[in-house]
């Protein structure tokens, strides 16, 4: 990389193979190309492609096409989260090493049934910003000797973050620099509201949060353009990034497009691809005014 690509500002796309790109998909791709070109500077593909069980190559390689129907281009080459496991676990060992993280044995229907009985009982169990109960002190709490027999004993577990202990640590109060569609300005991070977020799986090697934060400084990414559902999200990231000594980009989290019940647009729930509306008829100008661009 020459001096003058170093010091350009910095993009990136970075969509899961698990489905079809949908319209919230193409205005994120979209805003990225032309704030990236707006600033003369550089757009990057990654591909987030950790969850081997969801992601595919045929889903990967639809992505690729319907990006270069809509006329976006990026620089090669493409970054697969996949083909980097190894940064990853150093970034996780880093964070074990200083005694940040803890292995949680708890499964899911663990969780739930001691969810379910504390909440039966007319007690509200806290919630983080997606809705999901935050994760019982147990495994945190846990004697050493206990854990390490767990360990020993080979109990799937998970790797999650000490959030107390970790913001014990830094000691300060935490800022991003946000220029999106929501609020603007130096906005206040606060990780705790996540609990003891999960940093590695029992059948990966990272979470989103822990990869992305990596993959970005890795990268050299400068503006991180995505949608108003991350904004959340965005002050684990924060946290992550002093603790692992990363840069801070700038964030920029944009609208996201609704269907008509007003519910944002999924891959899950069978929303019409990109490559279906260009099947029937549609050319990529037609998705710009479609996404509002």
């Amino acid at each position: 990389m020459t001096t003058s690509e170093r010091q350009k500002p910095v993009f990136r796309f970075a969509p899961s193979p698990n489905g079809e790109l949908h319209l919230g998909h193409a205005l994120s791709a979209l805003l990225n190309h032309d704030m990236a070109e707006a600033e003369h500077g550089r757009l990057l593909l990654r591909i987030e492609d950790i969850d081997q069980t969801r992601c595919t190559p045929e889903f990967e390689a639809g992505i690729l096409r319907e990006l270069d129907w809509l006329g976006v281009g990026w620089e090669s080459p493409v970054r697969r989260q996949s083909e980097h496991f190894p940064e990853y676990r150093a970034a996780l060992h880093a964070l074990i090493e200083r005694g940040l993280v803890y292995p949680a044995f708890l499964t899911r229907g663990e969780v739930k049934t001691r969810v379910t009985a504390y909440e039966a009982a007319g007690k509200s169990w806290p919630r983080d910003p997606d809705g999901t109960p935050l994760y019982p002190a147990t495994d945190r709490e846990r004697p050493e000797d206990e854990r390490q027999e767990m360990l020993t004993s080979g109990k799937k577990h998970t790797w999650r973050l000490d959030m107390r202990k970790a913001l014990d640590l830094i000691g300060e109060l935490l800022f991003w620099t946000e220029t999106g569609d929501g609020r603007s300005g130096e906005i206040a991070a606060e990780p705790e509201v996540w609990g003891d977020v999960i940093l590695s799986r029992s059948d990966a090697p990272s979470s989103y949060h822990l990869s992305v934060v990596v993959d970005d400084a890795l990268q050299g990414v400068t503006h991180v353009v995505r949608g108003l559902d991350l904004f959340p999200a965005t002050s684990v990231h924060r946290l992550l990034q002093v603790l692992l000594g990363l840069p801070q980009p700038v964030y920029h989290h944009h609208r996201l497009i609704l269907d008509d019940a007003g519910r944002k647009l999924s891959k899950s729930q069978g929303d019409s691809g990109i490559g279906e509306l260009r099947a029937s008829g549609m050319s990529g100008a037609d998705i710009r005014r479609l996404v509002g661009l």
